[in-house]
This record gives C-alpha cells, structure tokens and sequence, in this order.
C-alpha cells in the first residue's frame, strides 16, 4: 500500500465522484479507476458502491476513510517536522553556560528564542566554568556555550556577547560600603574571597588587575561558587571583584560598589576599568541548521552584536610609496 493511494483514496471518498476526483488530482480517470481496484485488492475488501451515478462509500469504506485521513495527517506532520529541523526552527540544543551568566544573559537568550523560535527546545546546563565548557563541547555533550573568552581548545567558533566591569562586592559595614567608586589600590590590605578554580577566566582577570594596581591579591578564601563567595563576603570574611551580572543576585549584607577607572593610559585619558568579556560558542565544524538559525535570531535581537564587515586586502602591496596600484 503506498501513500499515493491512500490520496487517491481520500479524494475519491470527498468527491463521491470518480471524474471529479480525477480531475482533482490532475490524472485521467482510467488509472484513478484501477489504483482504487488495486487498493480494494490489497486490503481485500469493496471500499465503493459504484453505480452509473454516484460513488458511495461502503462500511469497511467509512472505516478505512478515517485511518487514512490519520495516516495522511501523520504524514503531513512528519514532512513539516522535518522541514522545520531542516531549516532550524525545530530541533534540540543544549547549552551550557557560567553560573552568573544564568542570571542576565541566560533570560535573555532563553526570551529571544521562545518568541522567535518557538519549536526549538533548549535543555540548560547551568554552572559550568569556561574550561569545562570548552571540554563539554569537545565531547558533544553541549551544542553551545555561554562562557568567558579567550578559549584554549583548538576547533571552537565563537561569537562576543558582552563586556562586563568587574564590581567590588563588600560586607555592609565595611569601610568602603558606599555609593562612591573605589579604586583598586585602596583594596591593597583587604582579604579576599576568590574563585578557586583552575583556568578561572574571572580569576585571572581579578589577579591582573589588582597587580595593574600595584598589588598581588590576598586570596584568603577560595570558593568554587558566586553564592559561596557572596555568603563568605557578607560574613566580614573578605571582598570580592566579581562581574557586574552579580548585580543581579541580591544577598543581605552584601553591599556592591563600582570600581573607578585606573590611572592615565599612554594618551594620557584613564584607562578602562577592569573587565571580563562574555561571548557565545560552538564547535567550528557543527553542521546543526537549528544552532545556524539561533546565532542569527540572537544577532537580529540585539544579543549578539553584529560581525564586522571583512577589511579586503589589496591584491598587490606597492613596492615604493609613490608606485600606483
């Protein structure tokens, strides 16, 4: 039994009329004739009452009528569900992320890909530092990451997200627990809480930039989690420079001061305040059309900024200045 049957069959059974149908189906009515014979064969039993006049159905007709109407349904659903794979608005991603990044850039990622692709489903694993992003990515158990650059494994694309200041995150009573910004060299003597990990992108940041300062970090306390650390801060136990989506974790005595710029750069202007990027990433080699479509929409929503345009470079470098090209 094949699907161009059950076609046949339906639009024969609508039409009550074997000319009409044939003409439906743009065929000519002596092969409709014989497919339906056929048909009746295979399932060995009259699906027609057939007179000069009129076609009617036959009770094993009404029955079989609705299951190839399910079967036809079925199959319409099948080609649209394939369909939509292919162009990537279905599908299965699993994306992992930095465990700050769960509370403002993960929302928004999650929001823009509901609204725009709503056949797409995202599976969130959360908490995973770059370096184990990098790996779970490696070994296909996440399609993409939300993670701190630069990355370290070869074989990986990536797109930037956002730059994040770093914040200062202190105990509420602390002296420097105020609305004014702080500047790094006056945290020479605290202690601090930091993240203890291996390869910590926001580490290594921190350590920099405190010996940008003029100073080494006394890392008093190494936790493996932004709410330990918040937890140890607001336990007088140290402070913390951490990236401003902290912000969005709110824990009582805990008070968050910005940090001032640093000192005159080369044009004489203060130099940027110290920050860590965010940037999107997947394999370089992943064929996916679902990961292609979601890059794009995030792109047309203003998550990810769009790619610069590619600088051409001149077919021949003169070889004096006044040579013409």
């Amino acid at each position: 039994m094949e699907i161009r049957q059950l076609r046949y069959f339906v639009t024969v059974a609508e039409t009550r009329h074997f000319g009409q149908a044939a003409e439906r189906l743009h065929m000519a009515q002596s092969p409709l004739s014989q497919a339906i014979r056929q048909l009746e064969a295979q399932v060995g039993a009259t699906l027609f009452n057939r007179t000069t006049r009129r076609v009617d159905l036959t009770p094993a007709g009404e029955a079989f009528l609705r299951d190839a109407v399910r079967i036809l349904d079925s199959v319409e659903a099948a080609r649209e569900r394939v369909q939509r794979i292919g162009d990537g608005h279905s599908g299965l991603l699993r994306v992992g992320c930095t465990g700050l990044a769960a509370y403002k850039q993960l929302p928004q990622l999650a929001r823009i890909a509901a609204r725009e692709l709503p056949g797409l489903i995202l599976r969130y694993v959360p908490d995973l530092l770059t370096p184990a992003q990098e790996e779970a990515l490696a070994e296909d158990r996440i399609d993409l990451a939300v993670l701190r650059p630069p990355l370290r494994r070869p074989g990986l694309a990536s797109r930037p997200v956002a730059r994040e200041r770093l914040t200062l995150a202190v105990p509420a009573r602390h002296r420097l627990a105020g609305d004014e910004p702080v500047g790094l060299h006056e945290l020479r003597d605290e202690d601090f809480v930091v993240y203890g990990a291996r390869d910590s992108v926001v580490d290594a940041a921190v350590t920099q930039a405190c010996l940008g300062a003029g100073f080494l970090p006394r890392r008093t306390h190494e936790v493996a989690e932004t709410s330990v650390m918040l937890t140890l801060v607001a336990a007088g136990l140290g402070v913390a420079l951490l990236p401003e989506s902290a912000l969005a974790l709110r824990v009582d005595g805990v008070r968050y001061v910005p940090i001032a710029p640093g000192g005159p750069g080369t044009d004489g202007a203060a130099s940027e305040a110290p920050h860590v990027d965010l940037a999107l990433a997947w394999r370089a080699d992943e064929v996916n059309p679902a990961l292609a479509r979601l890059v794009e929409v995030l792109e047309a929503n203003g998550f990810v900024p769009p790619e610069p345009p590619a600088v051409p470079y001149p077919d021949r470098v003169p070889a004096h200045p006044g040579e013409a090209r």
